[in-house]
């Protein structure tokens, strides 16, 4: 089972799922059927199909949970080593300015650790540390809100383009004609 945050399971759900995988075990020994715990239990019949397996090989011992499914590339060890490393400032590490990015962290670990991580992984590595993304909180000094103003006034309605006129027609947007062939002959 794939997480998009990441992570796996927290302790506390990892919990709840072996309390799960007990409660089919008392199912088994009564001697339900694999779709009628699955629903009960609201899990995949799948789910169950691998459960009861285990059990007839291992027991209830068999269904309880083994932890995490793998344990962080960085230990908190090389994670202070990361810190000390990202305080240095990417202009250090040959960037060109002092930006740290997802892709240049994983270039950095890498790098320095020999260990490769996906952007979505070093996000979930420095969450998990408790860093954060960082915006500017003020404007940049060299902003010249008249040629913003001027851009958004001149240029950008050349770019977006004219609204559409309103006049009678249909309203498909699968067939724009119909629009122009009722106009024209009414």
């Amino acid at each position: 089972m794939r997480y998009p945050q990441g992570g796996g399971l927290t302790d506390e759900r990892r919990s709840f799922r072996e309390k799960l995988r007990w409660e089919a075990a008392e199912r088994f020994s009564q001697g339900d059927e694999n779709t009628v715990i699955g629903h009960d239990l609201r899990v995949s019949v799948r789910s169950v199909q691998r459960w009861r397996q285990a059990w007839s090989q291992g027991g209830t011992r068999a269904l309880a949970s083994k932890g995490p499914a793998s344990l962080p590339m960085l230990s908190d060890e090389l994670f202070a080593v990361l810190e000390r490393e990202l305080a240095k400032g990417s202009v250090a590490h040959g960037w060109p300015d002092q930006t740290w990015t997802l892709s240049r962290i994983k270039t950095l670990i890498g790098r320095r650790f020999h260990k490769s991580y996906t952007a979505q992984g070093v996000a979930a590595l420095l969450k998990r540390h408790g860093w954060s993304c960082q915006v500017p909180a003020r404007r940049a000094i060299e902003r010249d809100e008249t040629l913003v103003d001027g851009w958004a006034k001149e240029t950008w309605p050349q770019v977006e383009g004219p609204w559409r006129r309103s006049m009678p027609g249909s309203s498909s947007r699968t067939r724009p004609a119909s629009r122009w062939a009722q106009s024209r002959f009414p």
